[in-house]
């Protein structure tokens, strides 16, 4: 047994059922050897279905306050939720050399994220519809294929970024969903929220320990690769208190709020 090698079939099935099954299934190495490593392939596009077809962020459907308009909203959170699963599981299968907490901690990441698409998906289906009826678009695992040549950079941008953003998002759409008939919704996403916050402070944690491996401050270097992958600084508002909540520094939300104060510094050392 590998837990590479499992990643890695979880990572590229194509069914979500069985993808989130094979996922779930990785919990055994929690009390077991993690297994020998294996060649590790670049992944342009993970195991799919079929649907959603998958647009441009702006082509994604728009999505207002009607009730077809918050369904596509259960179903883009689903979608998110989907592409959440394999940015874990490749972060397990793709830097095979961490420490073995490492692999726990993305276990748990990867099995949590399971679980949210599948509360999602189950909803869909209770309101009569399913995931792939609406098109969606691909820039998460973008991010993923962005990342592939270093674990820092991953650990700097898919956690502290892209699972980020949920925690400053996440607040606004539960109000949206609270007000609505879909108010199952809000028990949902109270779910999701408190698992992100674990998982951007996992993030954090092996974002710092490999800056501090690598003797490189961890700010100057979060700046430069924003640049290098986004190539325009973060926008707000961000959620400060879940933000501490999953251990950003008071130096690093500092950043995020004042990005310019950083480049001073640097321009005037």
């Amino acid at each position: 047994m590998s837990l590479f090698k499992d990643s890695y079939s979880a990572l590229t099935c194509d069914d979500p059922n069985e993808k989130v099954l094979l996922t779930k299934n990785l919990i055994k190495y929690q009390k077991k050897e993690i297994g020998t490593t294996c060649e590790v392939k670049k992944i342009l596009s993970p195991g799919r279905p079929l649907k959603p077809k998958l647009v441009s962020f702006n082509g994604a459907p728009k999505r207002d306050k009607s009730d077809l308009g918050m369904i596509k909203n259960i179903h883009a959170i689903c979608h998110i939720e989907f592409n959440a699963i394999n940015l874990a599981l490749d972060a397990i299968y793709r830097f095979q050399d961490m420490p073995h907490q490492y692999y726990l901690d993305w276990i748990k990441v990867a099995t949590e994220e399971s679980y949210h698409f599948s509360l999602l998906k189950e909803h869909l289906e209770q309101l009569d519809y399913h995931y792939g009826d609406f098109d969606a678009h691909n820039g998460l695992w973008q991010m993923s294929i962005d990342t592939d040549y270093d674990v820092l950079a991953r650990m700097a941008l898919v956690p502290r970024v892209l699972e980020a953003r949920g925690l400053d998002v996440t607040p606004s759409i539960r109000k949206k969903f609270s007000g609505s008939k879909f108010t199952r919704m809000v028990h949902i996403l109270d779910i999701i929220f408190e698992d992100e916050i674990g998982h951007v402070k996992i993030g954090n944690y092996w974002y710092r320990y490999l800056c501090n491996k690598r003797g490189i401050d961890p700010v100057q270097t979060f700046d430069e690769l924003i640049k290098k992958h986004i190539g325009s600084n973060l926008r707000g508002p961000f959620n400060i208190e879940a933000r501490l909540l999953s251990d950003f520094s008071r130096d690093e939300l500092e950043y995020l709020e004042h990005p310019e104060r950083l480049e001073l510094n640097q321009s005037h050392p």
